[in-house]
């Protein structure tokens, strides 16, 4: 009935708290593709296929390394599911994430895609802030807006977040190989021309955000590849070909290789640690203390430091 949709790439510190709680889902019907993205580190693939020999949900794909993209369209295409929902390496789903957003997609025939409330949590699990969405009420919504440079009208928190049609998926022609980074929102930009959205009022997914994760890591790469992603869907919402979008978005692809500076992860940590301020100054105090350990000259942190203090 539901096809789960995983990559990974030398992620074993993380992996297995995350295929439980796919594993712990109240609703049982389904299949967890995992794709092994050429992970060199030979721990990733041994427990991948300790839970593969022990649940037989599970199916593994390994292949070379190509990047997220690549390895979420081999996933896809091997779903067999009716339904395709994604989830991220270090991510939690909470219970019952699958049954409650399968049931919008069996009640509601014009819904291509469902999201949820999504709570962004420090690496032990703190709580930083919850992602309620622009959607008001629970009903399904076109997200075209009058205003096409203003963007989708509703908001997804987070890629792991969303379970969608393969019906729709395969519609739009699913994932494009140009999108390196930010490939969910070119996604949800050409579902949301074709099917409505629906958000759940309800915690159902978790995610952990850590100092050295792509969001930390290629901020500026990413708002560039948005950009494409919303003046693709412009061009093509105004009748254009959306061609010279995906050339500029199949440009822009990570830094290559480089050995890590001492203060590499002191934006990461700072980031982290002021997000976790507001809620609890006695716990933002460690990753401060990361921070400043990470660039012994980082004046913020210091400041913001002393800050938890007051």
């Amino acid at each position: 009935m539901i096809s789960i949709v995983m990559s990974t790439y030398n992620d074993s510190g993380y992996l297995s708290e995350t295929i439980d709680t796919v594993l712990a889902q109240s609703f049982i019907d389904f299949e967890f593709i995992i794709i092994n993205d050429g992970s060199p580190d030979p721990e990733t693939q041994l427990i991948i296929g300790d839970y593969a020999a022990k649940d037989s949900r599970i199916k593994v794909i390994s292949k070379a390394n190509e990047g997220l993209t690549r390895a979420l369209i081999d996933g896809c295409n091997d779903a067999n599911g009716e339904y395709i929902a994604r989830v991220d390496v270090g991510d939690m789903m909470l219970p019952n994430r699958l049954q409650l957003q399968k049931e919008v997609l069996d009640a509601y025939w014009d819904v291509g895609f469902v999201s949820c409330w999504t709570e962004f949590c420090a690496p032990e699990w703190e709580l930083m802030w919850t992602n309620k969405g622009k959607t008001e009420v629970s009903v399904p919504v076109n997200m075209i807006p009058k205003n096409l440079y203003q963007g989708l009208s509703g908001d997804i928190a987070h890629h792991g977040s969303v379970m969608f049609r393969k019906s729709i998926y395969e519609k739009v022609d699913g994932y494009r190989w140009q999108f390196y980074l930010g490939q969910d929102w070119d996604l949800w930009y050409r579902m949301a021309e074709k099917s409505k959205f629906y958000l759940i009022p309800q915690v159902l997914y978790r995610v952990r955000i850590l100092p050295d994760g792509i969001s930390m890591t290629m901020k500026k790469r990413q708002d560039q590849i948005a950009e494409c992603s919303k003046g693709a869907f412009v061009a093509r919402m105004r009748g254009e070909d959306d061609t010279p979008f995906l050339t500029r978005a199949s440009e822009i692809r990570p830094l290559k290789y480089k050995s890590k500076k001492k203060n590499d992860l002191e934006p990461g940590y700072y980031f982290i640690a002021e997000n976790l301020r507001h809620r609890d100054k006695q716990g933002s105090r460690k990753y401060f203390f990361k921070a400043i350990n990470e660039n012994l000259f980082s004046i913020r942190a210091w400041i913001r430091l002393c800050q938890t203090f007051v």
